[in-house]
Protein backbone atom coordinates (compact mmCIF):
# COMPACT_ATOMS: atom_id res chain seq x y z
CA UNK A 1 0.00 0.00 0.00
CA UNK A 2 1.50 3.03 -1.02
CA UNK A 3 1.90 6.01 1.80
CA UNK A 4 -0.45 9.43 0.96
CA UNK A 5 -0.13 11.68 3.60
CA UNK A 6 -3.29 13.63 4.26
CA UNK A 7 -1.14 16.90 6.21
CA UNK A 8 -3.87 19.33 5.24
CA UNK A 9 -6.70 18.02 6.53
CA UNK A 10 -4.60 16.50 9.75
CA UNK A 11 -3.55 19.89 10.32
CA UNK A 12 -7.23 21.40 10.03
CA UNK A 13 -8.24 18.58 12.54
CA UNK A 14 -5.58 19.20 15.43
CA UNK A 15 -6.18 22.97 15.11
CA UNK A 16 -9.95 22.03 15.58
CA UNK A 17 -9.01 19.93 18.71
CA UNK A 18 -7.22 22.32 20.62
CA UNK A 19 -9.39 25.00 20.01
CA UNK A 20 -7.53 27.01 17.63
CA UNK A 21 -10.21 27.34 15.22
CA UNK A 22 -12.68 30.07 14.61
CA UNK A 23 -16.01 27.93 14.57
CA UNK A 24 -17.17 24.71 15.56
CA UNK A 25 -16.89 22.53 18.47
CA UNK A 26 -14.64 19.74 18.16
CA UNK A 27 -12.67 20.76 21.10
CA UNK A 28 -15.59 18.81 23.10
CA UNK A 29 -15.23 15.80 20.93
CA UNK A 30 -15.34 15.34 17.55
CA UNK A 31 -17.29 12.57 16.03
CA UNK A 32 -15.77 11.30 12.23
CA UNK A 33 -17.59 8.63 10.23
CA UNK A 34 -16.34 6.74 7.65
CA UNK A 35 -16.83 3.22 5.73
CA UNK A 36 -14.46 0.73 6.57
CA UNK A 37 -11.68 -0.08 4.72
CA UNK A 38 -11.49 4.28 3.10
CA UNK A 39 -8.66 5.15 5.25
CA UNK A 40 -9.87 6.21 8.38
CA UNK A 41 -7.92 4.26 10.48
CA UNK A 42 -4.52 5.43 8.45
CA UNK A 43 -5.20 8.67 8.70
CA UNK A 44 -6.42 8.39 12.28
CA UNK A 45 -2.62 6.53 13.05
CA UNK A 46 -0.04 7.80 10.61
CA UNK A 47 -1.81 11.74 9.92
CA UNK A 48 -3.32 13.22 13.20
CA UNK A 49 -1.13 11.31 16.12
CA UNK A 50 1.96 12.04 14.90
CA UNK A 51 1.12 16.03 13.94
CA UNK A 52 -0.51 16.42 17.33
CA UNK A 53 2.15 14.74 18.98
CA UNK A 54 4.50 17.17 16.79
CA UNK A 55 2.32 20.21 18.51
CA UNK A 56 3.11 18.90 22.04
CA UNK A 57 0.44 16.53 22.89
CA UNK A 58 0.51 12.94 25.01
CA UNK A 59 -2.28 10.68 22.60
CA UNK A 60 -3.21 7.90 23.15
CA UNK A 61 -5.30 5.56 20.38
CA UNK A 62 -7.24 2.25 20.80
CA UNK A 63 -9.40 0.28 18.24
CA UNK A 64 -12.33 -1.21 19.69
CA UNK A 65 -12.02 -3.86 17.27
CA UNK A 66 -8.58 -4.62 17.71
CA UNK A 67 -9.94 -7.13 20.07
CA UNK A 68 -13.77 -7.77 19.51
CA UNK A 69 -14.06 -10.22 22.25
CA UNK A 70 -12.94 -8.04 24.74
CA UNK A 71 -15.19 -5.66 26.40
CA UNK A 72 -14.34 -1.79 25.02
CA UNK A 73 -15.00 -0.73 28.49
CA UNK A 74 -11.60 -2.60 29.27
CA UNK A 75 -9.52 -2.20 26.32
CA UNK A 76 -10.15 1.81 26.65
CA UNK A 77 -9.09 1.59 30.12
CA UNK A 78 -5.96 -0.57 28.69
CA UNK A 79 -4.62 2.02 26.64
CA UNK A 80 -5.08 4.43 29.19
CA UNK A 81 -3.01 2.31 31.81
CA UNK A 82 -0.02 1.85 29.23
CA UNK A 83 0.19 5.61 28.54
CA UNK A 84 0.53 6.02 32.32
CA UNK A 85 2.92 2.96 32.91
CA UNK A 86 6.25 5.42 31.18
CA UNK A 87 4.91 8.63 33.21
CA UNK A 88 4.98 6.89 36.19
CA UNK A 89 7.65 4.51 35.76
CA UNK A 90 10.52 7.08 37.27
CA UNK A 91 7.91 7.39 40.08
CA UNK A 92 7.70 3.66 40.87
CA UNK A 93 11.36 3.23 40.96
CA UNK A 94 12.08 5.53 43.21
CA UNK A 95 9.92 4.62 45.45
CA UNK A 96 10.43 0.91 45.74
CA UNK A 97 14.03 1.88 46.21
CA UNK A 98 12.68 3.92 49.39
CA UNK A 99 11.26 0.71 50.42
CA UNK A 100 7.26 2.96 49.58
CA UNK A 101 4.17 0.83 48.41
CA UNK A 102 2.32 3.54 47.89
CA UNK A 103 2.93 7.32 46.68
CA UNK A 104 0.67 10.34 46.35
CA UNK A 105 1.27 12.00 42.92
CA UNK A 106 0.74 15.58 42.31
CA UNK A 107 -0.73 15.78 45.63
CA UNK A 108 -4.15 14.46 45.04
CA UNK A 109 -3.57 10.73 43.68
CA UNK A 110 -2.46 7.24 45.84
CA UNK A 111 -0.88 5.53 43.61
CA UNK A 112 0.47 1.74 43.89
CA UNK A 113 3.44 1.51 42.60
CA UNK A 114 3.31 -2.67 42.85
CA UNK A 115 0.29 -2.18 39.89
CA UNK A 116 1.92 0.47 37.52
CA UNK A 117 -0.38 0.74 34.13
CA UNK A 118 -3.36 -0.76 35.64
CA UNK A 119 -6.47 0.95 36.60
CA UNK A 120 -7.89 -1.22 39.23
CA UNK A 121 -9.52 0.94 41.23
CA UNK A 122 -8.47 4.02 39.57
CA UNK A 123 -11.72 6.14 37.77
CA UNK A 124 -10.65 6.86 34.16
CA UNK A 125 -11.14 10.69 35.28
CA UNK A 126 -8.18 10.03 37.68
CA UNK A 127 -6.17 7.99 35.02
CA UNK A 128 -6.60 10.92 32.12
CA UNK A 129 -6.23 13.85 35.15
CA UNK A 130 -3.03 12.02 36.28
CA UNK A 131 -1.62 11.26 32.61
CA UNK A 132 -1.98 14.99 31.77
CA UNK A 133 -0.01 16.39 35.42
CA UNK A 134 3.02 13.44 34.96
CA UNK A 135 3.35 14.12 31.25
CA UNK A 136 2.88 17.63 31.22
CA UNK A 137 0.59 17.93 28.25
CA UNK A 138 -2.74 18.45 26.97
CA UNK A 139 -4.24 14.59 26.37
CA UNK A 140 -5.65 13.23 22.89
CA UNK A 141 -7.66 10.32 23.18
CA UNK A 142 -8.41 8.44 19.90
CA UNK A 143 -11.65 5.45 19.95
CA UNK A 144 -11.56 3.94 16.71
CA UNK A 145 -14.63 2.37 15.88
CA UNK A 146 -16.33 4.17 19.18
CA UNK A 147 -19.74 2.89 18.68
CA UNK A 148 -18.38 -0.92 19.40
CA UNK A 149 -18.62 0.90 23.13
CA UNK A 150 -22.20 0.51 23.07
CA UNK A 151 -22.51 -3.23 22.81
CA UNK A 152 -21.54 -3.35 26.32
CA UNK A 153 -22.65 -1.90 29.55
CA UNK A 154 -18.78 -1.15 30.73
CA UNK A 155 -18.20 0.32 27.08
CA UNK A 156 -21.18 2.61 28.07
CA UNK A 157 -19.79 3.63 31.09
CA UNK A 158 -16.33 4.07 30.15
CA UNK A 159 -18.00 6.71 27.02
CA UNK A 160 -20.10 8.74 30.17
CA UNK A 161 -16.55 8.40 32.06
CA UNK A 162 -14.72 10.18 29.15
CA UNK A 163 -17.25 12.81 29.05
CA UNK A 164 -17.40 13.64 32.54
CA UNK A 165 -13.26 13.72 32.21
CA UNK A 166 -13.42 15.92 29.77
CA UNK A 167 -15.73 18.33 32.03
CA UNK A 168 -13.74 18.24 34.22
CA UNK A 169 -10.29 18.44 32.77
CA UNK A 170 -10.54 21.33 29.99
CA UNK A 171 -11.51 25.20 30.82
CA UNK A 172 -12.93 27.96 28.76
CA UNK A 173 -9.68 28.79 26.39
CA UNK A 174 -7.42 25.54 27.24
CA UNK A 175 -8.44 21.96 25.96
CA UNK A 176 -6.26 19.42 28.70
CA UNK A 177 -8.54 16.57 27.17
CA UNK A 178 -9.33 16.26 23.16
CA UNK A 179 -11.33 13.55 22.37
CA UNK A 180 -11.67 11.74 18.90
CA UNK A 181 -14.42 9.25 18.12
CA UNK A 182 -14.05 7.56 14.64
CA UNK A 183 -16.69 4.81 13.30
CA UNK A 184 -17.08 3.16 10.20
CA UNK A 185 -21.26 3.40 10.78
CA UNK A 186 -22.60 6.80 11.04
CA UNK A 187 -25.87 5.22 12.14
CA UNK A 188 -24.39 3.40 15.00
CA UNK A 189 -21.65 6.18 16.06
CA UNK A 190 -24.87 8.32 16.17
CA UNK A 191 -26.08 7.11 18.67
CA UNK A 192 -23.58 8.08 20.67
CA UNK A 193 -24.99 12.09 20.83
CA UNK A 194 -28.27 11.72 19.58
CA UNK A 195 -30.34 11.51 22.73
CA UNK A 196 -30.68 13.06 25.79
CA UNK A 197 -29.27 9.62 27.39
CA UNK A 198 -26.73 9.93 24.83
CA UNK A 199 -22.79 10.28 26.23
CA UNK A 200 -22.27 13.11 24.05
CA UNK A 201 -25.43 14.50 23.95
CA UNK A 202 -25.40 17.90 21.48
CA UNK A 203 -22.41 16.94 19.67
CA UNK A 204 -22.19 16.50 15.80
CA UNK A 205 -20.74 12.95 13.75
CA UNK A 206 -19.49 14.62 10.61
CA UNK A 207 -18.38 12.41 7.87
CA UNK A 208 -14.37 12.31 7.39
CA UNK A 209 -14.03 13.61 3.42
CA UNK A 210 -12.93 10.22 1.23
CA UNK A 211 -9.57 10.27 -0.57
CA UNK A 212 -10.32 12.11 -3.67
CA UNK A 213 -8.50 13.75 -6.55
CA UNK A 214 -5.05 14.96 -5.07
CA UNK A 215 -4.87 11.27 -4.34
CA UNK A 216 -5.97 10.37 -7.88
CA UNK A 217 -3.41 12.93 -8.99
CA UNK A 218 -0.56 11.09 -6.64
CA UNK A 219 -1.37 7.75 -7.98
CA UNK A 220 -0.71 8.74 -11.72
CA UNK A 221 2.27 10.40 -11.01
CA UNK A 222 3.67 6.96 -9.34
CA UNK A 223 2.47 5.17 -12.63
CA UNK A 224 3.50 7.53 -14.89
CA UNK A 225 7.48 8.09 -13.64
CA UNK A 226 7.56 3.78 -13.34
CA UNK A 227 5.67 3.41 -16.61
CA UNK A 228 6.58 6.40 -19.07
CA UNK A 229 5.10 4.51 -22.00
CA UNK A 230 2.04 5.31 -19.89
CA UNK A 231 2.11 9.40 -20.18
CA UNK A 232 -0.39 10.43 -19.87
CA UNK A 233 -2.24 8.03 -17.26
CA UNK A 234 -6.48 9.30 -17.72
CA UNK A 235 -7.17 10.18 -14.29
CA UNK A 236 -11.01 10.81 -14.93
CA UNK A 237 -10.97 6.64 -15.44
CA UNK A 238 -8.69 6.12 -12.59
CA UNK A 239 -11.26 8.31 -10.29
CA UNK A 240 -14.32 7.02 -11.73
CA UNK A 241 -12.67 3.10 -11.32
CA UNK A 242 -11.47 4.58 -7.79
CA UNK A 243 -15.64 5.47 -6.95
CA UNK A 244 -17.16 2.08 -8.09
CA UNK A 245 -14.33 0.57 -6.02
CA UNK A 246 -16.24 2.85 -3.06
CA UNK A 247 -13.46 4.48 -2.03
CA UNK A 248 -11.59 2.21 -0.90
CA UNK A 249 -8.25 1.95 -1.30
CA UNK A 250 -6.68 -1.20 -0.49
CA UNK A 251 -9.19 -2.68 -3.19
CA UNK A 252 -8.32 -0.06 -5.48
CA UNK A 253 -5.03 -0.26 -5.99
CA UNK A 254 -4.53 -4.16 -5.18
CA UNK A 255 -6.70 -3.99 -9.18
CA UNK A 256 -4.75 -1.65 -10.03
CA UNK A 257 -1.54 -4.06 -9.42
CA UNK A 258 -3.07 -6.45 -11.33
CA UNK A 259 -3.59 -4.67 -14.36
CA UNK A 260 -0.22 -3.61 -14.19
CA UNK A 261 0.98 -6.49 -13.97
CA UNK A 262 3.43 -8.27 -17.00
CA UNK A 263 1.63 -11.47 -15.98
CA UNK A 264 -1.87 -9.59 -16.78
CA UNK A 265 -0.64 -9.23 -20.59
CA UNK A 266 -2.75 -6.81 -21.96
CA UNK A 267 -2.37 -4.82 -24.83
CA UNK A 268 -3.32 -1.41 -25.31
CA UNK A 269 -4.00 0.96 -22.33
CA UNK A 270 -4.98 -0.38 -18.90
CA UNK A 271 -7.53 1.92 -17.71
CA UNK A 272 -10.51 -0.15 -19.39
CA UNK A 273 -9.24 -3.01 -17.52
CA UNK A 274 -9.26 -1.60 -14.29
CA UNK A 275 -12.69 -0.02 -14.81
CA UNK A 276 -13.58 -3.47 -15.53
CA UNK A 277 -12.20 -4.96 -12.11
CA UNK A 278 -14.18 -2.59 -10.08
CA UNK A 279 -17.34 -3.04 -12.01
CA UNK A 280 -16.58 -7.22 -11.53
CA UNK A 281 -15.78 -6.13 -7.56
CA UNK A 282 -19.09 -4.08 -7.29
CA UNK A 283 -21.36 -6.81 -9.16
CA UNK A 284 -19.52 -9.33 -6.41
CA UNK A 285 -20.36 -7.25 -3.62
CA UNK A 286 -23.85 -7.33 -4.67
CA UNK A 287 -24.12 -10.64 -5.66
CA UNK A 288 -23.11 -11.32 -2.01
CA UNK A 289 -25.46 -9.32 0.18
CA UNK A 290 -28.23 -11.24 -2.62
CA UNK A 291 -27.01 -14.33 -1.56
CA UNK A 292 -26.99 -13.76 2.32
CA UNK A 293 -31.18 -11.87 2.03
CA UNK A 294 -32.12 -14.73 -0.05
CA UNK A 295 -30.40 -17.61 2.37
CA UNK A 296 -32.56 -16.08 5.39
CA UNK A 297 -35.96 -17.74 6.49
CA UNK A 298 -39.10 -15.43 5.45
CA UNK A 299 -39.20 -13.94 9.06
CA UNK A 300 -35.80 -12.63 8.86
CA UNK A 301 -35.49 -11.46 5.57
CA UNK A 302 -38.85 -9.33 6.31
CA UNK A 303 -37.13 -8.09 9.81
CA UNK A 304 -34.26 -6.74 7.84
CA UNK A 305 -35.99 -5.50 5.17
CA UNK A 306 -37.62 -2.87 7.79
CA UNK A 307 -34.17 -2.09 9.64
CA UNK A 308 -32.82 -1.48 6.03
CA UNK A 309 -35.89 0.86 5.46
CA UNK A 310 -35.84 2.76 8.84
CA UNK A 311 -32.18 2.68 9.56
CA UNK A 312 -31.44 4.94 13.07
CA UNK A 313 -35.70 5.15 13.42
CA UNK A 314 -35.88 0.92 13.27
CA UNK A 315 -38.12 0.07 16.48
CA UNK A 316 -38.56 -3.91 15.90
CA UNK A 317 -41.43 -4.30 18.07
CA UNK A 318 -44.22 -1.17 17.63
CA UNK A 319 -47.44 -1.76 16.01
CA UNK A 320 -46.13 -0.63 13.00
CA UNK A 321 -43.47 -2.73 12.36
CA UNK A 322 -45.48 -6.15 13.20
CA UNK A 323 -48.34 -4.79 10.98
CA UNK A 324 -45.01 -4.43 8.19
CA UNK A 325 -44.02 -7.94 8.81
CA UNK A 326 -47.14 -9.41 8.89
CA UNK A 327 -48.13 -7.58 5.81
CA UNK A 328 -45.29 -9.05 3.95
CA UNK A 329 -45.32 -12.83 5.20
CA UNK A 330 -49.31 -12.71 5.18
CA UNK A 331 -49.75 -14.12 8.96
CA UNK A 332 -50.27 -12.41 12.16
CA UNK A 333 -46.57 -11.93 13.92
CA UNK A 334 -45.21 -11.67 17.55
CA UNK A 335 -42.40 -10.21 19.56
CA UNK A 336 -41.13 -13.25 20.29
CA UNK A 337 -40.99 -14.50 17.00
CA UNK A 338 -39.10 -11.10 15.79
CA UNK A 339 -36.65 -11.83 18.80
CA UNK A 340 -35.54 -15.07 17.65
CA UNK A 341 -35.36 -13.33 14.27
CA UNK A 342 -32.94 -10.89 15.49
CA UNK A 343 -30.78 -13.46 17.39
CA UNK A 344 -30.55 -15.32 14.68
CA UNK A 345 -29.34 -12.43 12.32
CA UNK A 346 -27.20 -11.75 15.26
CA UNK A 347 -25.57 -15.23 15.55
CA UNK A 348 -25.02 -15.99 11.27
CA UNK A 349 -21.30 -15.74 10.54
CA UNK A 350 -20.58 -12.80 9.47
CA UNK A 351 -23.18 -11.11 11.58
CA UNK A 352 -25.79 -9.40 9.62
CA UNK A 353 -26.89 -6.91 12.76
CA UNK A 354 -25.75 -5.36 15.38
CA UNK A 355 -27.17 -4.91 18.96
CA UNK A 356 -26.12 -2.08 21.88
CA UNK A 357 -26.23 -2.69 25.17
CA UNK A 358 -29.62 -0.80 25.41
CA UNK A 359 -31.43 -3.26 22.53
CA UNK A 360 -31.26 -1.00 20.03
CA UNK A 361 -30.28 -2.82 16.49
CA UNK A 362 -28.53 -1.53 13.35
CA UNK A 363 -27.36 -3.35 10.11
CA UNK A 364 -24.26 -4.78 10.79
CA UNK A 365 -22.61 -3.59 7.50
CA UNK A 366 -23.65 -0.42 6.65
CA UNK A 367 -22.75 -0.62 2.37
CA UNK A 368 -25.91 -3.03 3.26
CA UNK A 369 -28.31 0.36 3.04
CA UNK A 370 -26.88 1.42 -0.10
CA UNK A 371 -27.15 -1.60 -1.53
CA UNK A 372 -31.05 -1.36 -0.71
CA UNK A 373 -31.60 1.91 -1.56
CA UNK A 374 -30.34 1.53 -5.30
CA UNK A 375 -32.17 -1.52 -5.55
CA UNK A 376 -35.10 -0.02 -4.25
CA UNK A 377 -34.60 3.56 -6.77
CA UNK A 378 -34.12 0.71 -9.75
CA UNK A 379 -37.61 -0.64 -8.83
CA UNK A 380 -35.55 -4.73 -8.38
CA UNK A 381 -36.82 -4.93 -4.16
CA UNK A 382 -36.83 -7.27 -2.89
CA UNK A 383 -34.26 -9.76 -4.54
CA UNK A 384 -35.91 -12.66 -6.24
CA UNK A 385 -34.25 -15.98 -6.56
CA UNK A 386 -33.17 -17.01 -10.03
CA UNK A 387 -35.61 -19.76 -10.65
CA UNK A 388 -38.63 -17.85 -9.68
CA UNK A 389 -37.09 -14.90 -11.68
CA UNK A 390 -36.87 -17.16 -14.65
CA UNK A 391 -40.73 -18.51 -14.42
CA UNK A 392 -41.71 -15.03 -14.00
CA UNK A 393 -40.09 -14.28 -17.27
CA UNK A 394 -40.56 -17.56 -19.25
Amino acid sequence: MIAFPRTELAQQVAAALQGQALLGDAHNGLFLAAPRRTGKSTFLQSDLKPLLEVCGVAVVYVDLWADPHRDPGALIADAIGRALEPQLGLVARAAKKAGVDKVSLAGWLQVDTTRIGKLDGLTLVDALRALHETSGKPIALIIDEAQHALTSEDGEAAMTSLKSARDQLNRPGEVRLMLVMSGSDRDKLIRLVNSNAAPFFGSQVQRMPPLGPDFIAHVASLIESQRPSLIPVDQAALHQAFEAFGHRPQFFMAALGQVLSPLANLSGRFEPALLQAASDRQRDDEAQMEADFLGLKPVEQVVLWRMLDQGPRFRPYDAEALRFYGDLLAQPMTVPTVQRALESLRQRMPALVWKSARGEYAVEDASMHRWFQARRAAGTWPPVPQEVLAMQTA
